[in-house]
C-alpha cells in the first residue's frame, strides 16, 4: 500500500485530517512550552479548573441527582436473602430450645437427681449447641 503523503494524492477528507493532527502537535508543543516558561501561571490556572470543576460537580450532586445513584447492589455474597435470615431465625430458636433444657438438668444436677440418659442428653445437646453457633 503507497503513502499517499509522498504521492501528493491525498484526499479532501485525508488532508483535513493531516492538517489537524499537525495543528494539535504545534498547539499541545507550544502549551507544554508555555507550562513550562510560567510554572505558577500553569499551577493557578490549574487549580481554578479543578476547583470549578469539584464545585460544578457538587452543584450537579446536589441540584441534579442521578436516578441511579443508590441502585447499586451488593452480592448475593455479601447481602442476607430472605432464606439465609428464616435459618438464622430457625438456629435460634433451636438454640433457645438447648439452652431451655440445658437449664432443666441444670436444676436437676442442683437437686442431685441426674441419671446416666441425663449426662448422655446433656453431652448430645451441647454437641447440638456448638455446631449451631459455629454453622457447621
Amino acid at each position: 500500500m503507497e503513502d499517499y503523503r509522498q504521492r501528493g494524492n491525498l484526499q479532501p477528507n485525508q488532508k483535513f485530517l493531516l492538517k489537524m493532527k499537525n495543528f494539535l502537535k504545534q498547539t499541545a508543543k507550544k502549551g507544554l512550552e508555555w507550562a513550562a516558561k510560567n510554572p505558577k501561571k500553569f499551577f493557578t490556572h490549574s487549580m481554578v479548573f479543578l476547583s470549578v470543576s469539584f464545585i460544578g460537580s457538587l452543584i450537579q450532586g446536589i441540584f441534579f441527582p442521578s436516578q441511579s445513584t443508590f441502585k447499586i447492589k451488593p452480592p448475593n455474597l455479601y447481602s442476607k436473602s430472605n432464606t439465609t435470615q428464616q435459618i438464622n431465625k430457625n438456629q435460634e430458636k433451636e438454640m433457645e430450645k438447648i439452652v431451655n433444657e440445658l437449664k432443666i438438668l441444670k436444676m436437676k444436677r442442683d437437686r442431685k437427681e441426674l441419671q446416666k440418659e441425663d449426662s448422655l442428653r446433656i453431652e448430645y445437646l451441647y454437641n447440638q449447641y456448638q455446631e449451631l453457633q459455629h454453622g457447621h
